[in-house]
């Protein structure tokens, strides 16, 4: 939960509003000695004044091929830290960012 924002709203078939039905929610690809995937950002871009990011990139599944696109969106804090207000997860063949450009 460390970089889940108490106001978070994770975009789902249902969205998920707050680190507890987020956490609720993703507790089952936790359970393993093992994470069924991993993800890490292709493109990280910061907002003018260093308030808002975007972070998007590929989900990797345990047999090493691309399953999915992530975009997370992230507030920096008062603290300083950043912490994600709205993410989003779609198939790989369901997202425009992973379809080639049309001509």
């Amino acid at each position: 939960t460390a970089m889940i924002a108490p106001d978070v709203v994770w975009l789902a078939d249902k969205p998920l509003r707050g680190p507890a039905e987020v956490l609720t929610r993703w507790q089952k690809y936790f359970e393993g000695p093992t994470a069924p995937f991993s993800w890490a950002p292709e493109q990280v871009e910061v907002q003018d004044g260093g308030k808002l990011a975007l972070s998007t990139g590929p989900v990797i599944g345990a047999n090493g091929k691309r399953i999915g696109t992530f975009t997370s969106i992230w507030r920096r804090e008062a603290s300083g830290e950043w912490k994600i207000i709205f993410d989003r997860g779609c198939e790989a063949c369901a997202c425009a960012a992973d379809k080639p450009p049309a001509n």
